[in-house]
Order: C-alpha cells, then sequence, then structure tokens
C-alpha cells in the first residue's frame, strides 16, 4: 500500500486505536529485526519470531483498514 505521509500524519494525531496500533507494530518490527541479528536462533526463539511476524501483519491490516476508511472519507 502507498501510504501519503500527510494522510499517515494525520490518522496518527486523531485515531488513538491507529497510534496504539502503529506503536506495537513498531515494537514487534524492532524484535523481529533483533532476532533477524542473531546468527543462530533457537527453537524458542523461532517461533517467537514467527509469532511476531504474524501478530505484525495482522496489524498491518488493520492499520491498512483505518487508513483506507481515511482515505475514503477524504475522496
Amino acid at each position: 500500500m502507498n501510504i501519503n505521509p500527510d494522510l499517515l500524519e494525520k490518522v496518527q494525531k486523531e485515531n488513538t486505536e491507529f497510534r496504539g496500533l502503529y506503536q506495537e507494530h513498531t515494537t514487534l518490527k524492532n524484535k523481529v529485526e533483533t532476532l533477524n541479528k542473531k546468527k543462530i536462533l533457537t527453537p524458542e526463539q523461532e517461533v517467537e519470531k514467527k509469532k511476531h511476524k504474524k501478530q505484525k501483519l495482522s496489524l498491518k491490516d488493520r492499520m491498512e483498514k483505518i487508513l483506507s476508511e481515511y482515505q475514503s472519507s477524504i475522496h
């Protein structure tokens, strides 16, 4: 999805749900990146990484839905 930076800023300011989703998504992204930097992952870390990726994707889907609703209300 190609996101207009102005729209993203507007939604972050106005929508508390989106702001929370965005913060959680960023936290999960950082956790996945940290795990990706390790040369070898334990089985538990692999499971954790997959779980974080699924949660991150779910959050992204919800954020895109909110952005889409804002976008359609503008037009």
